[in-house]
């Protein structure tokens, strides 16, 4: 049992300092600001809430003649008069469900919403609606004649990032997920009329199986031949070589065939692999289509083919189907894996100078964070042999399935546990469970519903190990194999490294006197919760870190941030939701410390002091002891 910490008090009167709190008020203001900015966003459109009337891409795309048929997004509106529902969460607690809906009109999603009605249990994205009039709404998809079955939601918290400033999730697709409109969905193209697609996802959580696609599909999920599809994906899949590189590259779904230009080989699409990537199709239905890829973030579209359409037969005209698909193939195949934002489907060829400006609109709206790994309050359980725990058949565990080790993948979602309340320790909806709620020597781990018996909880010990109170057993790996698909056990405790199994969600940060950079009461960090340091504990979800390519320092869900935004020498540190400011933006320099460009200043131990529960601040760098903060 881990030792527990007197509560800190958090001075929320304490007044902030430079340029940087007026962008940022002090946060005891927050909630009253909030509540003004909701009034003033739909009176007046603040910026902070809503986005610039008349520019979303789905205005830019009606505006050229060329109409969305269906817009989807879990991260902002894509019409600026849009104000309805974005998607659905489904609570696994309870099975209540709710929407998450924009800030404002045109505004980006509040994910707020989405993370009071989550609170304490986990929620699955079960709808993504359609911002237009046609009701175009994806739900996850049937089964199909291919693929793992029919295909679930996305964890709802498995992926978060920013938006204009705000906290948004994305749909993190893994294997078993995926989302359909079955049938002919309203105004979307069929039998060789033209169309035009685009999709904001992730270019670093990607895969080379079959199939990570947003648009036109089979109005059922069966392969019915060439041409009966017309769907946009980033993808590793080189279908026809050769290709140049390894991608990912933007290519063209069509059927049978994942095509990057021409008859499906292309090596002058060298592929878009930034954290965001904008993937553009466009086909007339008749003799011709266009791929186009560019960074979310910064600058053009790149066209890597602009010409004939394929020649092998089926292809010329096109016979698309009108059904929609997310992050699966025509005919159900589920096994590939990505990071889907936002995207539309457009009735007509859309011209050049719209896709322009809509990449424009894009890059304006400041996307960030990884893409490429799960957050929120999901670790990974490092075991025996530096493996981790994994469920077998990729992400796709049903009752039943199998509970091993593997080799650490940091994609990999059922390798991301949860470690709940109730001491239960879940992924991809379930739950680690002993074979039959067992309790004797040698009784198999595997995947269940989480029901709450003696056998689904576990408690992290001091030592390292994962301990079943109903069984008095620990989690073990036979005779301390540690090869890929070792199955787990339950045995009695003894100490050994087969039975370290850390729960944990990241890297230490090592600091001052050889402690950590913890966070006040013990794993439950909530915005505005202390950061301090604590002596180091293998097993403590608040100790691991995350240092993503954008600067942020992550755990628990939220980041490593200045009270207030703050710059002035002795500001505390916090955790917060991440959101982008300065005050969130951290640099590891050679002589150890850990900078805030933002501020000019280094975190810092006040004084040099090294007690459990020294609270943490920024100060003028200065290379001393007290700035050594080394990630890992």
């Amino acid at each position: 049992m881990r030792r527990a910490r007197s509560p800190h008090v958090h001075d929320v009167s304490r007044p902030t300092a430079g340029p940087a709190a007026a962008l940022r008020p002090p946060r005891h203001l927050l909630s009253a600001l909030a509540a003004l900015a909701l009034v003033l966003g739909v009176l007046i459109g603040l910026p902070a809430v809503s986005q610039a009337a008349g520019s979303l891409p789905c205005d830019i795309y009606g505006a050229a003649g060329t109409p969305c048929v269906a817009a989807h997004s879990t991260t902002r509106a894509l019409l600026s008069s849009y104000a309805g529902p974005l998607y659905q969460v489904t609570r696994a607690s309870d099975g209540a469900r709710t929407d998450v809906g924009p800030l404002a009109p045109g505004g980006y999603a509040d994910a707020a919403r989405q993370d009071t009605f989550c609170q304490n249990t986990t929620c699955r994205i079960t709808e993504v609606y359609d911002q237009t009039a046609r009701h175009n709404d994806l739900t996850p998809g049937p089964a199909g004649t291919a693929g793992t079955g029919a295909d679930r939601g996305a964890d709802a918290g498995e992926i978060a990032v920013t938006a204009g400033g705000h906290k948004v999730y994305g749909l993190w697709i893994s294997p078993g997920v995926g989302y359909r409109y079955t049938g002919v969905a309203s105004g979307v193209a069929v039998d060789g009329r033209p169309e035009g697609a685009y999709m904001v996802a992730s270019g670093t959580h990607v895969g080379s199986d079959c199939c990570f696609d947003y648009g036109n599909a089979e109005r059922t999920p069966a392969d019915t031949g060439n041409g009966h599809m017309d769907a946009v994906s980033i993808a590793t899949t080189c279908y026809f070589a050769p290709c140049t590189g390894s991608g990912p590259w933007v290519e063209a779904d069509l059927e049978n065939g994942m095509f990057q230009g021409g008859n499906g080989s292309n090596t002058a699409n060298r592929g878009n692999s930034s954290a965001f990537v904008t993937a553009v199709l466009k086909n007339d239905g008749q003799t011709k289509y266009a791929l186009k890829g560019g960074d979310s973030r910064s600058g053009p579209l790149t066209t890597w083919w602009d010409g004939g359409l394929p020649t092998r037969g089926g292809y010329r005209p096109m016979q698309q189907e009108g059904g929609i698909i997310l992050g699966t193939g025509g005919d159900n195949s589920n096994w590939n894996r990505g990071t889907f934002f936002e995207g539309v489907m457009v009735a007509g060829y859309p011209t050049d100078a719209a896709e322009n400006a809509v990449q424009a609109n894009i890059v304006s709206v400041g996307y960030d964070g990884a893409t490429d790994v799960p957050d929120g309050p999901q670790g990974t359980i490092t075991g025996p042999g530096g493996t981790c725990v994994d469920v077998t058949a990729d992400d796709t565990g049903g009752n039943g399935a199998a509970v091993d080790l593997w080799d650490c993948q940091r994609w990999a979602e059922d390798q991301h546990w949860q470690h709940n309340a109730d001491g239960s320790l879940s992924t991809i909806g379930r739950c680690l469970d002993i074979e039959g709620n067992g309790t004797a020597n040698g009784a198999e781990v595997e995947l269940w519903d989480c029901d709450g018996v003696g056998g689904q909880k576990w408690q992290q010990r001091a030592d390292g190990s994962l301990f079943n109170p109903q069984s008095g057993r620990c989690l073990d790996a036979p005779n301390g194999t540690t090869a890929n698909g070792t199955r787990l056990r339950i045995w009695d405790c003894n100490g050994s490294a087969a039975q370290k199994f850390s729960v944990d969600g990241g890297a230490p940060v090592a600091s001052p006197g050889g402690k950590c950079l913890d966070v006040a009461a013990d794993d439950s960090g909530g915005n505005g919760a202390a950061v301090q340091l604590w002596d180091c504990q293998s097993y403590a979800v608040d100790q691991h870190w995350y240092h993503d390519a954008g600067g942020s320092l992550r755990t628990l869900g939220r980041c490593l941030d200045i009270n207030g935004n703050g710059t002035a020498s002795g500001t505390e540190v916090e955790l917060w939701d991440c959101n982008g400011a300065g005050g969130q933006k951290w640099q590891q320099r050679a002589d150890g410390s850990l900078f805030n460009p933002q501020s000019g200043r280094c975190l810092d131990a006040p004084n040099g002091t090294t007690a459990n529960g020294t609270r943490l601040r920024i100060w003028d760098c200065n290379g001393s002891a007290a700035q050594r903060f080394t990630t890992g």
